[in-house]
């Protein structure tokens, strides 16, 4: 393994460390300070829509400027949010935080950093273990988002020395500074050879000859994210504790567990890839861990529902490793930082839209919509992507 790749794997498992539990703490830290679930619901709208836009900024600056100073730049900027989420009070103030920050209520991997990385990472390895590499990426930052998501039980843990819930989860943002500050460690170490600094005179168009395909996917994959902002992590929380009344350390628990297999899953779609394509492996993998979403929001039990969200974990991120390989096998080198960030765009632009309307849904009674709504348009864009790709390989696949 190259030192580029290390540090890049390092610098992820930093950051998702912070996410898993921040991606808890923060519904729980606006309902604490007085807000209601479509108040939650605005709040990760504006987080990804906000990154949104600095994802899309990133990827075209990555064309012509130095990778590893834009990775620092956005070190530093998830330092500055965690100080200002745990000094911020008023709502006003909170959703301009969420819209410039790098929180993501997700849990997930869309934010500013990941065209850099993944377009750094895919110039460090041959290929052939390109998907290997990229599964790797998604283990190791999944398994610390895991362990990441049993810190957020620290309010409840520190109660009994008398810190309070809103002075606890203030000290858990700081924390998530500090780790941008370490995350920024890492990627200085990136040697010089993986940086590629040019003029605007110089650098080549940031989408050419794949533009087309580029523009389909971030299309499709726009449908899956819409989908998926149903119920991201932070809204199938407090569904958890709404539906069922489930503990801050439960569920702290319980998404420690989806972290862990969701991560020992990505292996598993690399050697699934390897044997039957890259868009065969999103797409079957895919469809059952839907059916399990939609199931979930019917069942009458807590173990029932958590259950076949464990198996839905266990399914529903393979087409992780496999959808980045797959977008920096089917475009050119130069393209990779354009096509990394319009693929990721519209995707969390897209997701931006329904956590809003599944905190409305969520506040007038209507708590199985959002999982049905995500399951089935999910379960659509599958068959849209199958249909669509399954016959553009990428290179490795023809041999």
């Amino acid at each position: 393994m190259s030192s580029t790749a290390g540090n890049i794997y390092l610098a992820k498992a930093i950051r998702d460390f912070g996410d898993g539990f921040v991606a808890i703490l923060l519904p729980v830290y606006l309902i604490a300070l007085g807000m209601s679930a479509f108040e939650v619901g605005v709040v990760a709208t504006l987080a990804l829509f906000g990154s949104a836009l600095l994802t899309l900024a990133i990827g075209f600056l990555g064309v012509r400027h130095d990778q590893r100073a834009l990775l620092l730049t956005a070190s530093a900027l998830m330092a500055v949010t965690g100080i200002a989420y745990a000094a911020a009070g008023d709502y006003a103030l909170l959703l301009i935080v969420a819209f410039v920050g790098t929180i993501n209520p997700s849990g997930g991997s869309t934010s500013i950093f990941v065209p850099l990385e993944h377009t750094v990472l895919s110039g460090a390895v041959a290929p052939l273990e390109r998907t290997r590499a990229f599964a790797r990426y998604s283990l190791i930052g999944a398994l610390a988002g895991a362990f990441g998501s049993l810190l957020a039980g620290m309010p409840e843990w520190l109660a009994p020395a008398g810190i309070g819930t809103l002075a606890a989860i203030k000290i858990m943002f700081l924390a998530y500074a500090v780790l941008g500050i370490l995350g920024g460690l890492a990627y200085s170490r990136i040697p010089a050879s993986a940086r590629a600094p040019r003029s605007v005179s110089q650098a080549p168009p940031a989408l050419g000859q794949s533009r087309a395909i580029v523009y389909k996917l971030a299309a499709l994959f726009s449908i899956d994210s819409f989908a998926g902002g149903f119920v991201v992590q932070s809204l199938l929380a407090l569904w958890l504790f709404e539906r069922f009344d489930l503990s801050l350390t439960a569920a702290s628990v319980f998404f420690f567990w989806t972290g862990v297999l969701s991560a020992f899953s990505f292996p598993v779609a690399a050697w699934i890839g390897a044997r039957i394509g890259l868009v065969n492996t999103m797409v079957f993998t895919h469809i059952p861990s839907s059916l399990c979403l939609i199931a979930a929001a019917f069942v009458p039990s807590v173990e029932w529902a958590l259950g076949l969200l464990l198996v839905r974990a266990t399914l529903s991120q393979m087409d992780v490793p496999t959808r980045s390989s797959y977008v920096m096998a089917v475009v050119t080198e130069a393209e990779r930082p354009a096509a990394a960030s319009v693929t990721a765009v519209p995707r969390s632009l897209a997701s931006a839209a329904s956590p809003v309307l599944a905190g409305a849904l969520f506040a007038s009674g209507n708590m199985i919509w959002p999982l049905l709504l995500c399951g089935g348009l999910k379960i659509f864009y599958d068959l849209l992507l199958l249909a669509a790709f399954r016959h553009i390989k990428p290179p490795e696949e023809k041999i």
